[in-house]
């Protein structure tokens, strides 16, 4: 079956408007993230990964810094049964193992720790609490993949 959106590899120069349509959706509306802690520094020196519809709208982002940490993993309600989520992060994995990354980490909702038990993610450290909600550090190691 062909997936009904695509992924690509994008500068927030290029991407910057519909990542920040997704991210402002899922973040700032839906979660209650305050808007001056969704916006960095880091969006301008991060790899994006953003999924677009077949008609071209913005479904879907992630992005990865240059020491390796994944993050802003955002998905619209209504893709998120449609993998969109993992072919996010294996866009992002794919950039990582390219630069020769030896590990990666997450600082993932702990409601989200499934998902990234699904690419072999593991805890580590405690819970703590960011922009009002609770995270837990996860790594993996590029070097065996």
């Amino acid at each position: 079956m062909v997936n009904p959106f695509t992924v690509s590899l994008v500068s927030w120069h290029d991407g910057g408007p519909l990542l920040r349509l997704v991210r402002e959706a899922v973040f700032i509306r839906e979660q209650g993230v305050p808007e001056e802690m969704e916006w960095d520094e880091f969006d301008a020196t991060c790899r994006h990964a953003l999924a677009l519809s077949l008609r071209g709208d913005a479904i879907g982002s992630g992005r990865m810094l240059m020491n390796g940490h994944i993050g802003r993993i955002a998905v619209l309600p209504q893709w998120r049964v449609q993998k969109v989520g993992t072919a996010i992060m294996e866009a992002l994995l794919a950039e990582a193992r390219g630069r020769h990354f030896k590990q990666v980490d997450v600082d993932a909702q702990v409601q989200a720790m499934p998902f990234y038990h699904g690419f072999d993610f593991r805890e580590e450290g405690k819970p703590f609490m960011d922009a009002g909600l609770p995270h837990i550090r996860m790594v993996k190691s590029l070097l065996a993949d």
